[in-house]
């Protein structure tokens, strides 16, 4: 399936299946640069592919390069504006306080997730940013999607790495 519709083809729409799928690309991108294999896709308000992103923190020395950070940034480059009304963020590990905040100023319609993250997640499972309704923006915020192939990459990511200190 095209990612983005060509000029007078008709726009196929992307469920968040389709969307997550190309999110775990992302993340094996990641994986294959040596980063802990997160990886986001944000779709505009129309569906299309805006921005594509996989942690980036080691080969940039950036501690903000996290994959929903530079989907973000190149959707917002893209668009020519910091505000993204009507789109949708996916990204196989629930988000972390920065990104979540940068969701929000980007002012999203949805933050969409695979897998669930008990140690730094803000989405529910150690804070549950979205649900201050203090907050000037409200963006809907789902998990869960494809949550076993996310968890599962990130789970043999892991494994694979205790391996290599172990023989080191």
């Amino acid at each position: 399936m095209a990612e983005t519709a060509a000029a007078g083809a008709p726009h196929v729409p992307v469920d968040d299946e389709t969307a997550m799928r190309l999110a775990l690309a992302q993340a094996q991108l990641a994986w294959q640069a040596g980063e802990v294999p997160v990886g986001a896709v944000l779709l505009d308000a129309a569906g299309q592919v805006a921005g594509r992103g996989h942690n980036r923190v080691i080969t940039d020395s950036d501690p903000t390069a996290h994959a929903e950070i530079v989907a973000l940034r190149q959707a917002a480059a893209q668009a020519g504006n910091y505000r993204l009304p009507g789109a949708t963020l996916y990204v196989t590990l629930e988000p972390c306080a920065m990104c979540v905040g940068a969701m929000l100023h980007a002012r999203l319609a949805r933050i969409v997730f695979g897998a669930a993250d008990p140690k730094t997640g803000c989405c529910g499972s150690v804070l549950d940013i979205g649900a201050h309704r203090q907050l000037n923006h409200q963006t809907q915020i789902m998990g869960g999607i494809l949550q076993e192939a996310c968890g599962d990459l990130l789970r043999r990511f892991f494994r694979e790495r205790r391996r290599k200190d172990l023989s080191e």
